[in-house]
């Protein structure tokens, strides 16, 4: 695939934004009072969320490795199939660089590095 060729053909909208934190629900709350007014979150298993006019906002437990705190955040892109718009941006350049996870039934994400060295994810069925 030429590098300058379009992966898919339809228009990806962000569904999510994840941040790395030493303490992600202590972050999770900083940021939901701040964008919202709100402190009520979302907790499970140490992964801290709350939604933003259909954004999701995450917070992630620091990883040294891969994404470690004070690192940039992550944009996840809207994809109608996560497997297969990988695939599709890896043949355009790309490197992996977590996942493909799945998060919830019928949701899938993963993170990839592109040619620039920028990590964005991909979020979808």
């Amino acid at each position: 695939m030429d590098s300058m060729t379009a992966v898919g053909t339809h228009r990806r909208p962000i569904r999510a934004v994840m941040f790395f934190a030493d303490e992600p629900e202590t972050c999770a709350r900083w940021w939901a009072r701040h964008l919202t007014g709100a402190t009520e979150i979302q907790v499970e298993a140490g992964f801290c969320w709350f939604e933003l006019e259909g954004i999701e906002i995450g917070f992630h437990p620091a990883d040294a490795e891969r994404n470690p705190r004070g690192g940039s955040p992550v944009v996840y892109w809207a994809a109608p199939d996560v497997l297969t718009e990988r695939d599709a941006f890896l043949e355009a350049g790309c490197l992996p660089h977590r996942g493909p996870l799945d998060v919830e039934p019928g949701r899938r994400i993963c993170q990839l590095v592109d040619p620039f060295g920028n990590v964005f994810g991909l979020d979808g069925p």
